[in-house]
């Protein structure tokens, strides 16, 4: 550990009770030394007035302050975090002491450094006589306990905006600590939040400060073993005097815009969320984004009908809803003209329906689809419409290799086409079915229907026996373009294969892929509440505070997406076949501690979403959801940008949407706005 001097060892001291000497008067027996946890404490209020210092304490906020003269300090019980005031201007300092005031026998005990600290004299220890000899004579400066150095600020600096932070060890200097905090206190509570933190003790860390920080701190530089153990540290007062700035990066001013455009904020406070302005100045139309990553890129691609002169402003949020802009950035669009066909790929062999579009940025009045052959430049018109897509099915009597291609009249009736997509076609009749899906659960009535590349006369539904193979037509005869209502009975439970058979040419056979389901008539079981309502606010943040003081993942996060993902405890899966409760706060798929449980997720097939069973992991209780969740965003690759601001609860959230944690735009501001609503930021306080 790195500490600060010598003084009477606790083996010396406890093979003989030391004396304790006061300008040479022995005042053991009225002050007595105590030794606890290997460091020697004394009574400082008896030491202090003995020496002509006022001593008074708050009960309130259970403080202590020793004056003389005009210099004081100032204690708190089980805080590390000693403030010193001197001179005739007040001037502040702060120290970390090794061991906090504690009280013993309703006395205030301190380590011996602080009474030297506090009140400015000599402090011996006589080995020869095991004493401790305390000599108001000799004058004794402020001696910190640590030989860390915050080494990238100086005390009592402005911080005015994005900040690099920095401590120096010693050369040489051994010590146990895995962590390093940084840590913004309130000089009049000793609270405060981490501004940064990571493993790598002697690196540099950037602080962006908070708005709502303004004005004195106290800067903490605090080092911890890897069970959390406070080891050493330095302090410095700072004074936040930022002044909000904000400023528009990825255009230049003059920008020709031929292509999609990247732009990003840069600010000097940390924002919650930030908005781009987008004025046209030839017609003066206005677009606002919504609320959107201030610390990620943001892309616009203009369309060829936004041509024109431009200006672009960015207007950043604080967590008060505070706007602040940007400067103004200048730029002309002139946008290639664009005409793609997109729903098919080079290449590809057609074997079921397409839906063909075009990717166009410019505006039209009729679209054309073209089938043409590559060889002769014959050309077959597919569908003429005004504007928008179409589902082409090619039938048999389409084979070889084509090219598809889209063909356009502009408002002014000039005619533009796209480059041609080579294509291949089998030739084959081909029947497919809809309604249904690969691993579906049928639990009730579902709606079945067919499209084919060939005219039919009547379509057949048939069941086929998983295991046995055996037939059984459940509708015959029905119009090709209907659909029809399977209902399944009693007798149909088990594992099925969906089967549609097409009639066309008068008796020709086509028949669909073969679909598995599992037909389900019981008792299904849906999502259960795990905790009261009312009370899951509480359950969920008593689990993040714990987490948070082990790991340093914001509590605040923790337990607003612990609100978000299980609707406040009420939402929990559960076996769909069984009732067995997952304790699963988090949703996550797969097994775990408990094995899993067979719940419902989404799947699309043929263009049809369904719903399909799906193991989701199982715990014993809700303790081992909450620790596989940590081990997840702890552990996981994807979840490195989170990680490196895990601390701040703002610049988490939007890490979690850039790592991928959820596909809604709108889930870091749902977090925010849940801290906010519920003062969760209060879980993230921290003192030394």
């Amino acid at each position: 550990m790195l500490m600060f001097l010598q003084l009477p060892s606790p083996e010396a001291l406890a093979s003989n009770e030391p004396r304790l000497l006061l300008n040479g008067q022995d005042i053991t027996t009225i002050a007595s030394p105590i030794i606890q946890n290997d460091r020697t404490l004394v009574p400082i209020r008896f030491i202090a007035e003995q020496l002509g210092a006022q001593v008074k304490w708050n009960n309130e906020d259970r403080t202590v302050n020793v004056v003389k003269g005009n210099a004081s300090i100032l204690l708190r019980i089980n805080s590390h975090l000693v403030s010193y005031e001197s001179g005739e201007n007040g001037e502040k300092a702060f120290s970390l002491c090794d061991v906090p005031p504690t009280i013993i026998n309703e006395r205030t005990y301190v380590p011996l450094r602080l009474v030297s600290n506090a009140l400015g004299i000599g402090v011996d220890w006589d080995g020869a006589t095991n004493t401790i000899l305390i000599d108001s004579s000799k004058k004794a400066d402020v001696e910190p306990f640590f030989d860390v150095r915050i080494s990238s600020l100086t005390s009592g600096q402005a911080i005015t905006g994005k900040t690099e932070l920095q401590i120096q060890l010693p050369n040489g200097a051994s010590t146990k600590a895995v962590e390093i905090k940084y840590l913004l206190l309130d000089p009049n509570t000793a609270k405060g939040t981490v501004v940064a933190r990571g493993n790598k003790l002697e690196e540099k860390y950037l602080w962006i400060p908070n708005l709502q920080d303004r004005g004195e701190k106290v800067l903490v530089a605090a080092l911890y073993d890897s069970n959390g153990k406070f080891l050493g540290g330095d302090s410095i007062a700072v004074n936040i005097e930022v002044i909000p700035k904000i400023s528009l990066t990825g255009l230049t001013q003059g920008q020709l815009i031929t292509d999609t455009v990247s732009m990003s904020i840069d600010t000097n406070f940390i924002a919650s969320y930030v908005k781009y302005e987008i004025t046209n100045l030839d017609n003066n139309k206005v677009t606002k984004t919504s609320e959107a990553d201030p610390y990620g890129p943001y892309t616009w691609t203009p369309n060829m009908y936004d041509n024109g002169n431009y200006s672009f402003k960015a207007i950043a949020y604080d967590s008060e809803n505070n706007a602040y802009e940007s400067q103004i950035v200048y730029a002309r669009v002139d946008m290639p003209r664009k005409l793609i066909l997109t729903g098919v790929s080079n290449g590809a062999t057609i074997t079921k329906p397409v839906t063909l579009s075009s990717s166009i940025n410019f505006y039209v009045s009729q679209t054309e689809y073209v089938l043409r052959d590559p060889s002769t430049g014959t050309e077959k018109i597919l569908a003429q419409i005004p504007y928008g897509s179409y589902k082409w099915f090619p039938g048999p009597e389409y084979t070889g290799t084509k090219e598809l291609l889209v063909r356009v009249k502009d408002t002014k009736g000039i005619i533009h086409e796209s480059k041609g997509v080579s294509v291949k076609f089998s030739g084959s009749p081909k029947l497919f079915l809809e309604g249904v899906g690969p691993k579906q659960v049928i639990t009730g009535p579902v709606k079945l229907k067919t499209v084919s590349n060939v005219a039919l006369d009547n379509v057949n539904y048939i069941l086929i026996n998983a295991n046995t193979g055996a037939r059984k037509v459940i509708a015959s005869n029905q119009a090709p373009q209907a659909e029809y209502t399977f209902t399944p009975a009693q007798g149909d439970e088990g594992n099925w294969i969906v089967q549609a058979e097409g009639i066309y040419n008068s008796g020709k056979k086509v028949l669909s892929e073969e679909i598995p389901v599992r037909v389900y008539l019981g008792k299904t079981y849906s999502a259960v509440p795990v905790v009261e309502k009312d009370n899951f606010i509480g359950f969920a943040s008593k689990l993040a505070k714990a987490s948070w003081e082990k790991t340093g993942m914001s509590a605040a996060i923790q337990t607003a997406q612990a609100i978000l993902e299980t609707g406040w405890g009420q939402s929990v899966p559960v076996d769909k076949y069984n009732g067995k409760v997952s304790y699963n706060l988090f949703g996550y798929k797969g097994s775990a501690s408990a094995g899993s449980v067979i719940s419902n997720t989404w799947e699309v097939y043929n263009g049809v979403s369904f719903r399909v069973d799906a193991e989701f992991r199982a715990y014993n209780n809700l303790n081992e959801s909450w620790a596989d969740y940590n081990n997840l965003l702890l552990t996981r690759e994807r979840y490195g940008i989170f990680r490196d601001v895990m601390h701040d609860s703002t610049q988490g959230a939007w890490a979690l949407r850039r790592a991928g944690y959820a596909t809604d735009p709108q889930y870091p501001i749902k977090l925010m706005k849940l801290i906010k609503q519920h003062n969760l930021h209060k879980l993230d306080e921290i003192s030394i």
